[in-house]
This record gives C-alpha cells, structure tokens and sequence, in this order.
C-alpha cells in the first residue's frame, strides 16, 4: 500500500531551505561570543544570497553551491568549464552583495574512473577562474562519488554601510538588470535541444553558447553598485528572472511589474525559441543561468548610476504582492512565480 508520507520532492529546492532555515532560526547561540558575529542583518541574511558575520565595520559573506553531473553540468560541458561554473555561481551570490571576493573552499567529489587529464582540467577551470577574479582557492577535499560532484564555499568582504540584500525595495523604486536575458537558455537549447538546420548568425549563436557553457560573475558590477545609496535591493539571477523577482518582493514585502518590451534580449533568443517551438518569454524569464544582477532602485537617483554600470530599467516595485507582466500589446498578465528547481516533482 503506497505511503501517504510527503517526499522531499513534494516542496522542492526553495521550500526544503526555507524549513531548514524555520529550524535553525531557533538554533542560533545566544552567547556573547556569538552576538559579536551575529547581529541583525546577520539573522536576516539567512535568507539572502550569502551569510553575514560581523568583523568590525565590515561584513564576512559567505556563500555555498552545490553542483553535481547530469544537473549542473550537461554532457556538452568539458571538465574545464565545470571547474570554472563552480566557482561562478558562488562569485556571483557574492557579487549580488555587492562584496569583494577572498577565496573559496572547494570540496569534489569523483567518479573512480575519470582520466587524470579531466581532473587537471577540472582543477585549471578552478583555478584559473580564481585568478581571473583576484580570488585564492583556499582549499577543500576530495571523496568518491558516482558523478563529478563540486561543493564550492567562498568567502568575501563588504563594508557594513555597503551590503546590499533582498530586502529593501520599496513601492516606486525602478527594477533594473545589468545585461542581456534568455542567452544562456538559447545556448543549451542549441546545444542540447531539437536540431536546429536552420543557419544561424554564426556570431549570435557563439555568443549563446559561450554564456551558456562559460557564464560570469558580475562582480565588478556588483562593487560598483554597493558604493551607491541608490540601490534598494539586489539578487542574481540564477532560477531565472520570475523566480528572482519573487525573492525579492517576498523579503521586501513588496510587488513587481515589468515590461515585456523593455527586457534586454537578443534576436536570437526568440530565434531559437521559434526554432525548438518553444515560448520566448518562458525561456527569458523563468530558465535561470544567467548571472545577471537583479535591482531594485531608487527613481529620483538612476541617472547617479547610468555611467558607472550598464543597466536596462525593465519596470517598477508595485504595493500589491504579487508579479504583474505588461505584454507587448499593454495587457496585464499576473504571473505565477517558478523558474528552475531542483527536487521538485515536474
């Protein structure tokens, strides 16, 4: 007889942290050793891109991601390139606090099995990423596993007056985001999707494709952008756009509206969405992988920001809960959050 119990896959990635989260919220010491690293921004930043401990006037952010073959690394991504998303996506929570990175802890694990040369190319993408960002790896271990297991733990820097964090944004700030959305969605699509015969601006699809296998961290962006009074709140974008943008009206309190016709995306992401039949805008706003910032930002002080960090204003923080999309025919069409979930029944 079937059990009634509920499985982990019946909450998915994002609830199964937020219990985690409930839980250890009634854990947290009470000593004063403790409260000299832990002060409110500390609790609240359980729930953040990155944790907060206190060291004087400056914040300690710590990040961890896990990622593990076939998930986070299709077939089409050589060792190389794993080593180097490892340390992307813990670059870019650290970004999206406008943090400086120190260094990271990389724990691997690996199949038996693997060539040596797979694993020295695995290192190479760690390291030469570390050094592409002025970072050090710090160091980590190693273990058996059945697939090419990366746990990636990195350390940055912010000052107190600087961080930035979900919370913040408020009715009437801008929502802005620093680059190009759906490229790496039309990049595994062309990769991994239907076959595509039909010729593609060989330049256009280099690009997809290298934000799909070779992705960013905006950390300069992100340094930038936390000497600014002007942003209320920041997140990367890496569950996609929707799912991001309900981050962060969540622990604002806040809604969002933005434009279909004002999202930064390229002609060849519909292209590809056509190509695979598939709708655009799902690809745009819910793939993830992009590593872009999402802001929210004070209105009357976006100009203060304009040459420091490219940007593309795509709507405004609304009082209602909730995500509102104007479509290019100025319909509005209030949206269900989701984006890309691990442990989560499809």
């Amino acid at each position: 007889m079937p059990s009634n119990k509920p499985n982990i896959s019946d909450l998915g990635e994002k609830n199964l942290i937020k219990r985690l989260l409930s839980r250890s919220q009634n854990s947290i010491p009470t000593s004063p050793f403790f409260k000299t690293f832990f002060d409110e921004f500390s609790r609240k930043s359980l729930e953040d891109d990155g944790a907060l401990l206190s060291l004087g006037n400056d914040y300690l952010v710590i990040t961890s991601d896990l990622l593990l073959e076939p998930s986070h690394f299709p077939t089409v991504m050589n060792p190389m390139e794993m080593g180097k998303k490892a340390v992307i996506v813990n670059l870019s929570d650290l970004s999206a606090m406008g943090a400086r990175p120190i260094g990271i802890i990389m724990s691997i694990g690996l199949p038996p099995n693997l060539p040596l040369e797979d694993f020295d190319s695995l290192l190479e993408g760690i390291i030469g990423t570390c050094e592409e960002y002025d970072m050090a790896l710090l160091g980590g271990d190693t273990n058996q596993a059945d697939n090419i297991t990366l746990c990636g733990t990195a350390l940055g820097i912010v000052d107190k007056n600087k961080v930035l964090m979900k919370s913040g944004a408020r009715e009437g700030d801008l929502v802005a985001v620093t680059g190009d959305l759906g490229l790496a969605a039309a990049g595994f699509e062309i990769l991994l999707g239907s076959p595509i015969s039909i010729d593609l601006n060989s330049l256009e699809k280099e690009d997809a494709i290298k934000h799909a296998l070779q992705p960013r961290a905006r950390v300069k962006e992100g340094l930038l952008l936390s000497e600014s009074k002007a942003v209320t709140s920041a997140t990367d974008i890496t569950d996609g756009l929707l799912s991001e943008m309900g981050e962060i009206a969540a622990a604002s309190g806040v809604g969002m509206r933005f434009y279909e016709n004002k999202l930064p995306v390229k002609p060849i992401v519909t292209e590809i969405a056509s190509l695979v039949n598939k709708n655009p805008i799902e690809m745009i706003i819910s793939y993830g992988e992009d590593f872009e910032l999402l802001l929210t930002i004070k209105k009357d002080e976006f100009n203060s920001l304009k040459d420091l960090v490219e940007l593309h204003v795509i709507g405004e923080v609304i009082s209602s809960r909730r995500i509102e999309m104007i479509n290019k025919n100025g319909n509005t069409n209030i949206l269900v959050l989701k984006g890309y979930e691990h442990l989560k029944k499809s």
